[in-house]
């Protein structure tokens, strides 16, 4: 608490802010409450309650109590985790390196208790018949996509027909970036809670955060804006790009279609300079030194297949982490074998935080 102009200012961060929205109705008039956005303050036009002090305190220890997330954290081989932990932490936060997945791993599995939705499943192009076309896409090639019978050379060849034609589907219907901006503002996508933190964290160490997708960098990119309300210095997107002509009108793609069988093709592309180059997908990139020097990895993943996004990359200690969102049962042998560490339940990013806190902490 501090005070201010003799009324006092309670800073309260962005998750417990998060619990008091359902309580506010419920507080007296006197209390002004202004978000920052992060962390948002509470003000008072006379002096609160000792009531609204337990609240706060209350929900501090709920905030407190929710980043315990023994109960879904799952580690199949903890001396090992421990051991890479620790060889990180010696090599220092100038080797380090995050590569990330972005849709179900930077952002919610389940949003208000609904399936949240992709960063290719928010977009709405303004014209129902090309997103009808689209959803019929989806229709038919989802379900083959993780269909356990189809050789991967064949499902590899159906992705890239799936990809190339929506991504013709979004041309022909004449997408612009305005309509981008709406889909985003009025679609049901979320970041973990802590996906801020781990952001501010590494930008805080100047670690590079590479997020490598199939969807849309401009999507995913608008979504950092809206939801998030600042960018970060370290944090790069490599996805499919759009090229939009003078009056924000879709004309092409740049780049190699990266759909959700090939990622780890695109390693090298993964691996350009992140600071020069952040949000900028002009021309090949041919200087990959600044971050290939980063020899440790924190790889950050929903699906199995997102291993491979490190393919490709020299690295000498790779940790990677898991969120197993739905399905448990059926997959979690599979998940506790292949990453180090596994969250379930659609788990916040408070684990990965306090991960990249041990990996960065000083050597004694």
């Amino acid at each position: 608490m501090i005070l201010y102009k003799s009324h006092p200012v309670f800073m309260l961060s962005q998750m417990s802010c998060y619990r008091l929205q359902n309580i506010l109705t419920a507080l007296p008039a006197c209390i002004n409450i202004t978000y920052s956005p992060q962390p948002c303050y509470f003000t008072f036009t006379s002096p609160p309650s000792n009531n609204f002090r337990v609240l706060c305190y209350q929900v501090k220890k709920m905030e407190a109590g929710h980043h315990d997330l023994s109960k879904v954290t799952v580690v199949g081989d903890p001396q090992l985790l421990q051991k890479k932990i620790d060889a990180v932490r010696l090599a220092g936060p100038s080797k380090l390196q995050v590569i990330a997945d972005f849709d179900g791993t930077l952002t919610k599995y389940f949003v208000n208790g609904r399936r949240g939705q992709s960063s290719h499943g928010i977009l709405k192009q303004g014209n129902a018949e090309y997103d009808d076309k689209r959803q019929a896409l989806y229709e038919y090639y989802h379900p083959l996509e993780f269909s356990p019978t189809i050789p991967i050379h064949e499902k590899t060849k159906l992705m890239e027909d799936w990809w190339g034609k929506t991504h013709n589907l979004l041309i022909e219907g004449g997408l612009t970036y305005d309509a981008i901006k709406e889909s985003v503002s009025s679609s049901a996508i979320a970041f973990r809670d802590g996906v801020v933190e781990l952001f501010e964290f590494l930008e805080k160490r100047d670690i590079p955060v590479l997020i490598f997708s199939a969807g849309l960098a401009d999507i995913i990119e608008e979504v950092l804006r809206q939801k998030v309300h600042r960018s970060f210095k370290n944090v790069k997107t490599v996805s499919n790009r759009m090229v939009f002509d003078n009056d924000g009108r879709l004309i092409s793609f740049k780049g190699k279609l990266i759909h959700s069988l090939n990622k780890n093709e695109h390693a090298l592309e993964m691996a350009a300079p992140v600071h020069e180059h952040f949000g900028d997908g002009d021309g090949p990139i041919n200087d990959n030194a600044s971050v290939k020097k980063r020899t440790n990895v924190l790889l950050l993943g929903d699906h199995l297949g997102d291993l491979r996004m490190s393919d490709g990359l020299d690295y000498e200690t790779r940790i990677s982490a898991g969120f197993l969102n739905d399905n448990i049962e059926n997959n979690l042998v599979d998940y506790r074998k292949a990453f180090d560490v596994v969250y379930l339940n659609d788990a916040p990013m408070w684990g990965v935080v306090k991960l990249v806190s041990q990996m960065c902490s000083k050597v004694n």
